[in-house]
């Protein structure tokens, strides 16, 4: 990581955005790196963390853990894809439905449902195509779970790839290990 960005710590962070992001850090116990650099925008920040809040409530947490785990995993975010795994977990999705999705070779007749593996190859073609020629598997998203919800799974891919882009950037590595690995 670079040493020229500064990490904060929760005390030195602007007080709104203190607030903001006061229950994910009661939560965690701790604030990651990924905000403690990031607040140095701190209404960037803000509207990011809503963003993410927003498309969670947009969305069912099936359809919202494979996004997260298919962008990070397919964009080697090790530093998202870990706090995803543990946390798909925590919501009682079962180990092998968290590595089916983290494998991002999910199959008709396997652990995910079709609109999870719908939403899977979505995302992940819009990450290896750049959103380009993705018609075939966003319309067959669309017909599964509605034009809304099938926007709010295009958000939450963009999301998800903007923080990835920023973790790799920084070079962040997960702050906790991989519940799939300590097995």
């Amino acid at each position: 990581m670079s040493k020229l960005i500064p990490k904060l710590s929760y005390a030195e962070l602007e007080p709104a955005l203190a607030e903001v992001l006061r229950p994910k850090v009661e939560r965690l116990g701790y604030l990651g790196e990924f905000f403690q650099c990031a607040a140095h925008q701190p209404r960037a920040l803000t509207s990011f963390h809503r963003l993410t809040e927003d498309l969670k409530e947009a969305l069912p947490d099936n359809l919202t853990e494979v996004v997260a785990l298919s962008v990070a995993a397919s964009v080697g975010n090790a530093y998202e894809r870990v706090q995803h795994e543990r946390l798909a977990l925590k919501l009682g999705f079962a180990e092998t439905w968290v590595r089916e999705v983290v494998s991002l070779k999910a199959e008709r007749g396997g652990e995910l449902s079709e609109a999870e593996r719908l939403t899977q190859k979505l995302a992940l073609a819009v990450v290896e195509r750049r959103g380009h020629d993705t018609t075939d598997e966003l319309e067959a998203v669309v017909k599964t779970i509605g034009h809304e919800q099938a926007v709010g799974v295009l958000l939450l891919i963009g999301r998800y790839v903007m923080h990835a882009l920023i973790v790799n950037c920084l070079a962040l590595e997960p702050p906790v290990s991989s519940p799939l690995a300590e097995k």
